[in-house]
Order: C-alpha cells, then structure tokens, then sequence
C-alpha cells in the first residue's frame, strides 16, 4: 500500500512538472502575442537581454515588479535595438519606448516611462511600430 501510495505521489509531482514546463507565458496585443521569458528575481530583473546578439519577432521578456513604479531602464551591453513596453496593474499600455539603441559606454542613459507601471516588456526594436502597439492598448498577459 505504501509503495502504491509514493507511485502515486510521484506521478503528481510529475504531471504537475510537465504542466508547469509547457504552460505558455505570453503577452498578446490585438494584433499579435508573443512569447515571453520571465524576469523576476533581482538577477534577472538587473541582466534582462543584455549580451543577446538575436531576439526572435514572436518572443519577449516580461520584467515584473512587486509594485507599480517609475522603473527605469537602460541599453548597457545589450546588443540589440529593444522596443520597451511598460505596462501598469490594469495591463494597459502606459509608456512605449521605440527602437532602443545598444549603448556601448559605461554611461548609458537611462529610459524613463512618464507613467507608473507593473510589468515592463522588451521585444524587437521596430515591433511596436509594425504592429501598432501604442499608450492605452490592452495587452493579455499570461504567466
């Protein structure tokens, strides 16, 4: 009976792992969603994309934060142009800073929304413009 009872658990942990592994993190606008990394923990938040040399159109980075706030970001050691979405508790689109340039000194200026925000997305640079993301659009989150 033990044994039945610990194949069992196992069983759940792994159906629980493999759901886990498979769940879609996305954001989607009217027109297109993309596929995103999370970036939650003080390392991920500080890195982001820095040192990537490729962005695929259909994928993303989701920065979330415990609070709504001014944050601010900056291109230092990124590679790529970025679009920079930032996105408030009502997953509206607040600020959107287009075509992001690499920054190649140690002083980069920092990018700063004029609004308050939960979530920050960086995709492609040049995305926004494509696909008409704009200030007030609705954006569906899913992680």
């Amino acid at each position: 009976m033990t044994i039945a009872i610990i194949i069992f658990i196992i069983l759940l942990i792994s159906l629980g792992f493999f759901y886990y592994k498979n769940k879609k993190t996305q954001a989607c606008f009217e027109n297109i969603c993309f596929d995103l990394e999370l970036a939650t923990t003080t390392d991920e938040l500080k890195t982001g994309l820095m040192y990537r040399k490729n962005l695929e159109e259909n994928k993303g980075m989701l920065f979330i934060f415990n609070t709504e706030g001014y944050h601010s970001f900056w291109m230092k050691n990124t590679l790529i142009p970025l679009d920079i979405i930032w996105i408030n508790n009502e997953d509206k689109v607040v600020y959107v800073a287009e075509n992001a340039q690499p920054c190649e000194n140690d002083s980069c200026q920092s990018i700063k929304p004029s609004e308050k925000a939960k979530y920050v997305l960086e995709i492609t640079g040049g995305l926004s413009s494509k696909f008409n993301i704009t200030v007030g659009d609705k954006v569906k989150l899913k992680y």
